[in-house]
């Protein structure tokens, strides 16, 4: 269980510093689509301080980490499969972008979607590099 939460945070965290920074110096709004809930029912009704958004954020990573070690411990190669279970969170680029109500990166901004995968990535990295050193101390 803890290497799950180590994974999710360090992964997660990498993610949000990653697309904050970019959109701080770009301005494209990849940070804001990322901590974005204005979508959902219920969600929508609060307006979310910005480190609450961010939780929501790390527990998806918790959920995608949890994924990730299960199938690391069943079939190795933790890159590989970083990648395979990081791969949808690239594609929730476009729906996320055009269900957002507030400001967010636009569908079509392939510069924006440029961004979001190359963070997306190094969360996979990020989180095949802690399954690979768990791998070692097992």
């Amino acid at each position: 269980m803890k290497p799950i939460f180590i994974s999710g945070a360090l992964s997660g965290f990498a993610l949000g510093i990653f697309l904050k920074w970019i959109e701080t110096s770009t301005g494209k709004k990849v940070y804001t689509l990322l901590l974005n809930v204005d979508f959902i029912p219920y969600f929508n009704r609060v307006n979310w301080p910005e480190w609450v958004e961010f939780l929501f954020h790390l527990i998806i990573s918790y959920m995608i980490a949890a994924v990730f070690f299960i199938l690391h411990q069943q079939f190795g190669r933790p890159y590989t499969i970083a990648l395979i279970v990081t791969f949808p969170a690239v594609l929730l680029y476009f729906p996320l972008s055009i269900l957002a109500i507030k400001p967010t990166a636009l569908a079509n901004d392939m510069q924006a979607f440029f961004y979001w995968t190359a963070g997306h990535l190094l969360y996979a990295f990020v989180l095949g590099l802690y399954g690979q050193k768990e791998k070692r101390r097992a």
